[in-house]
């Protein structure tokens, strides 16, 4: 009996027992493993998404720190970061993006703007600013106007090449905005040509050259046209040019150009 119990344990059937009892403990392992690994997988998951939550939201490291202001040329850098009053210090994350754009269209200079965040700590403005068309004398100061009508911008004298644009107290800002349309219809050969326009409502437009032409113009419909015909209809001597209707453009010579203002 002694014997049978003191077996070598190079014996056969021991050594074929032993590894069946390894192979079944790997399996159990491996079982608790399979039902263990996706709550491990779960709590790893959240462990991540937290700390990402707190790292983007709740901690210094990704706070606003620049604030890059690309395209202005009328406004100054100081101007645009005054009225953006982006909020240096907080989370980027928490940066009203929409608010900071809202109060930069309100600058009467301003078209149209983007501001974007800049990871990890900056923010982005580039701005769009209106570019004049015309000139326009408002309460005894000379402003900018832009092809959608919008006055914006003060000069001290008229800029090289711009139009002015002459208008009265009854004058709406819809007609401004016809007038306005009109002269971005121009040609640079006919631009150049314009002294001045006159604006009564938003079909009566008239061109009045630096030559003192007159050019009833009428309304912005059809403006590429008319400019066509003008060019084509300045070639004949004449006082005043009508285009309004583009297909039955007429002409008055000097001596009955009044004659033809007068007419409705």
């Amino acid at each position: 009996m002694r014997d049978l119990k003191r077996r070598s344990p190079t014996d056969p059937a021991e050594r074929a027992a032993l590894r069946s009892r390894r192979r079944f403990t790997r399996r159990q392992w491996r079982r608790r493993w399979l039902a263990w690994r996706y709550v491990v997988a779960a709590i790893l998951v959240v462990a991540v998404v937290a700390g990402g939550v707190w790292l983007v939201y709740f901690s210094s490291v990704l706070t606003v720190k620049r604030v890059d202001v690309e395209g202005n040329d009328l406004l100054t850098r100081n101007q645009v970061l005054k009225t953006a009053r982006v909020p240096t210090g907080e989370q980027l994350a928490r940066v009203d993006i929409d608010a900071i754009s809202a109060r930069l269209r309100a600058l009467a200079a301003v078209r149209a703007v983007d501001v974007s965040r800049k990871w990890p700590d900056g923010v982005q403005i580039i701005v769009q600013e209106r570019v004049p068309v015309a000139v326009i004398e408002i309460a005894g100061r000379l402003r900018g106007l832009d092809s959608q009508g919008v006055v914006f911008n003060e000069y001290a004298k008229a800029p090289p090449g711009l139009p002015r644009i002459s208008s009265t107290s009854s004058t709406t800002p819809t007609a401004l905005k016809e007038a306005a349309t009109v002269v971005a219809a121009l040609p640079k050969e006919l631009s150049a040509m314009v002294d001045h326009v006159e604006v009564l409502t938003v079909d009566q437009i008239t061109l009045v050259l630096r030559d003192e032409r007159i050019v009833l113009w009428g309304s912005s419909d059809d403006s590429a046209t008319k400019a066509e015909v003008l060019l084509q209809l300045l070639r004949q001597p004449a006082k005043v040019y009508d285009v309004s209707v583009p297909g039955q453009p007429t002409t008055c010579p000097e001596a009955s150009a009044d004659a033809c203002l007068s007419q409705p």
